[in-house]
């Protein structure tokens, strides 16, 4: 299988899994903490089992110094703790809308921690996708969904900051880093969440949640987005926006507003022209060692 071929699979199954996250949270009937805590427990130990599996070390042993995983971690908590807490505060469409502007947040981040040149298309595409945020974010929103926009922007940020920096330390093992952003969204979670024991059907629910959405998932995208582009990974990344709001109309009817329905078109059409004008000439990164 060609490496480009591999990432886009890798960030697509990725994807896919991220895009059932609003079922879970809906079907839960638990405070955010508890259902933070419980995830990031279950994420935390898919990805102790998947490190343990692998059993190898990395191969460029000091290329990256140790403090970059709990740096990193860090930065992987407060992402997942973004996600979730905005899909409790706000709609789910609200927050994949916001969740589109990766690519461009990316880009920005890569021009001034990698000194990447910002070419026009990218500025242009970044004001109209700026447009559709205000519209779904502020305009469209209901006092009560502040929180939760302002908290999907925190995820959207900290998420592309862990994209670039993927790319930007090949030898990065990321299987850890997330494994200890889960570790600490435990810590994190554990003085505020209900310590009562869920009923088994909830458990069940946040083992499938957790092991998939927090563990796998992060594991896959940031893995995929070291053999093809950040923009590429976003491209791809989008299914999210279509399919997340899709599962939860269809099991718990949760219709988007027409403001957000109006903003998420002007972010998904700014996005593909793009990246559709920019995905020619692209040579794959090869060196993805330590995952």
């Amino acid at each position: 299988m060609q490496p480009r071929t591999y990432g886009m699979l890798l960030v697509g199954i990725a994807t896919i899994m991220w895009s059932t996250a609003g079922l879970f949270v809906r079907a839960l009937d638990l405070d955010i903490w508890t259902v933070l805590g419980w995830r990031s427990l279950f994420g935390g130990l898919a990805l102790t089992v998947i490190i343990f599996a692998k059993k190898r070390i990395s191969a460029e042993p000091g290329k990256v110094p140790f403090y970059f995983y709990p740096l990193y971690g860090l930065m992987a908590a407060t992402s997942m703790y973004g996600y979730v807490s905005a899909l409790k505060l706000t709609t789910v469409a609200n927050v994949l809308a916001i969740y589109a502007t990766v690519p461009f947040v990316a880009a920005g981040i890569a021009y001034v921690w990698l000194k990447e040149t910002i070419s026009r298309r990218v500025l242009i595409a970044s004001l109209i996708a700026f447009v559709g945020v205000l519209i779904v974010a502020g305009f469209g929103a209901r006092p009560q969904d502040i929180a939760g926009n302002a908290l999907a922007f925190l995820m959207t940020v900290t998420f592309s900051i862990l994209l670039v920096a993927a790319r930007r330390y090949p030898a990065l093992r990321l299987a850890p880093v997330n494994a200890l952003g889960s570790g600490f969204c435990v810590l994190f979670c554990l003085p505020l969440m209900s310590h009562a024991m869920p009923s088994l059907q909830e458990i069940l629910v946040l083992a499938v949640f957790g092991s998939t959405t927090s563990g796998i998932a992060y594991r896959l995208f940031m893995t995929g987005g070291r053999y093809i582009p950040s923009s590429e990974a976003g491209l791809i990344g989008l299914l999210d926006v279509v399919l997340g709001p899709l599962w939860v109309w269809l099991a718990f009817s949760e219709t988007p507003d027409i403001s957000t329905i109006i903003g998420g078109v002007i972010i998904l059409i700014s996005v593909f022209w793009y990246l559709w004008s920019g995905m020619r000439g692209f040579q794959p990164r090869r060196t993805l060692k330590n995952v």
